[in-house]
């Protein structure tokens, strides 16, 4: 991220290691998880991260609630006076 200008030079470099259709069906159960933002169809293909094995979006709301919870303890007062 931010570094778009390096990253077209690194696309041809990078395209073995896509994540596909094919590599998932490697796993007999496998799951795509990304933290995201994720750039389609270079390091992820659509059909991929819209699959049925993906839960980058389950993942994303997970990670809302746990930013949520530790700014909540972060800025409850006994912890701000402790």
């Amino acid at each position: 991220m931010g570094f778009e200008e390096a990253g077209h030079a690194a696309e041809g470099v990078l395209k073995p290691y896509q994540v596909t259709s094919e590599l998932m069906a490697l796993g007999d159960d496998a799951v795509f998880m990304h933290c995201l933002p994720a750039y389609r169809d270079h390091e992820v293909t659509a059909e991929v991260i819209d699959g049925p094995a993906s839960v980058v979006w389950q993942e994303a709301e997970n990670r809302l609630h746990a930013q949520k919870g530790l700014m909540d303890w972060l800025m409850d007062e006994e912890q701000l006076q402790s």
